[in-house]
C-alpha cells in the first residue's frame, strides 16, 4: 500500500475533492456532542469562509492524503501564532485530519501522519477533544512510536495535547 500527501492548491481537482467530503467529516466528529460541530451552514462558519482561511493563509497547508493514485482522507497542518496558556506556540499544529471510514484501520492514518511530521520538521502540537477518544487513543499509538516515547501530553478544559519534536528522516 503506497501512501502519500500531496500539497492541495488554491483550486483545482484535489480542493473540491475535499470540499466533497468535508460534510462526511463533520458527520464523523457530531457523535462526539461538544457543540463545536454544527450542521454546515448553521450558526457558525460558512463552509466558503472555512474553505478561505484553509487556501489563502500562509499560515495553513492544506494536504490530500492519497492511498495509490486514489484520494481517502486531508489533513490541515498549521503554524499557530499564539500557544496555549502558558506555553510558546508550536511551530506547526495539525488542525484537520481525516481518513474515509473505509480506508481507516490499515495503517494509512500513521503512514500519512508520518509523512506529515517528516516533511513538516519542528516543535509539533496535535490536540484531541478528550471525548473523543478514537481520536486520543489514535494520535497516541501514532506519536509515541514516532518520536522514540518523547513527547509530551497534558489534558486540561476537555482537551487531550500532544507535545514533541519531528525531524526530516530519509529513512522513513
Amino acid at each position: 500500500m503506497l501512501v502519500s500527501i500531496r500539497d492541495v492548491g488554491r483550486s483545482g481537482r484535489d480542493r473540491r475533492w475535499i470540499q466533497d467530503v468535508y460534510g462526511e467529516y463533520l458527520e464523523s466528529l457530531s457523535d462526539l456532542n461538544t457543540g463545536f460541530f454544527s450542521v454546515l451552514g448553521a450558526d457558525g462558519p460558512r463552509e466558503e469562509q472555512i474553505f478561505a482561511s484553509w487556501f489563502s493563509s500562509d499560515h495553513s497547508h492544506p494536504l490530500l492524503i492519497a492511498k495509490g493514485l486514489d484520494p481517502v482522507g486531508f489533513a490541515l497542518v498549521t503554524r499557530p501564532l499564539v500557544g496555549a496558556a502558558g506555553e510558546a506556540p508550536a511551530t506547526f499544529q495539525m488542525s484537520e485530519f481525516f481518513v474515509r471510514k473505509p480506508h481507516r484501520l490499515a495503517g494509512i492514518g500513521r503512514s500519512a501522519a508520518h509523512l506529515i511530521f517528516d516533511r513538516f520538521a519542528g516543535e509539533w502540537e496535535v490536540v484531541e477533544y478528550t471525548r473523543h477518544t478514537g481520536a486520543v487513543a489514535f494520535w497516541r499509538r501514532v506519536i509515541g512510536p514516532y518520536c522514540g516515547g518523547r513527547f509530551t501530553e497534558r489534558s486540561s478544559h476537555g482537551e487531550v495535547r500532544q507535545r514533541f519534536h519531528s525531524r526530516p528522516s530519509p529513512a522513513r
